[in-house]
């Protein structure tokens, strides 16, 4: 019997995060992806701090009009204000268990556009 889909989740993650750690001077961009909202945090794995977060369901975004993929990157330009704010250009990008496609592209070129560097 094969493995179930949260366990070929598990073992994508894994096998992202081996590779990609965040510092303080190179936090780690992580994203999280549900069905209706997008999650991006950044995050120094030395010290296990969040540093500067950024959501879908934030205020200032979840009252704007647009599509999933849009929200996302605005979820972006978001997180990198925010990381600008904090003394952050950057930072290492982990697109956890999804493909570089979609909603998680969109975030990570609305952060671009904020400046962020990865």
């Amino acid at each position: 019997m094969g493995l179930t889909q949260l366990e070929k989740k598990e073992r994508i993650r894994r096998r992202v995060r081996k590779k990609i750690s965040g510092t303080a001077e190179r936090p780690r961009l992580s994203v999280f992806r549900s069905n209706k909202e997008i999650y991006a945090q950044l995050i120094d794995d030395e010290t296990g701090h969040t540093l500067v977060a950024a959501s879908s369901r934030d205020k200032d975004i979840a009252g704007k009009e647009g599509t999933k993929t849009q929200k996302a990157e605005m979820v972006g330009e978001k997180i990198a204000k925010l990381a600008m704010e904090k003394g952050i250009e950057k930072v290492v990008f982990d697109r956890g268990t999804h493909i570089y496609h979609g909603r998680i592209k969109a975030l990570a070129e609305g952060a671009r556009k904020g400046g962020l560097k990865f």
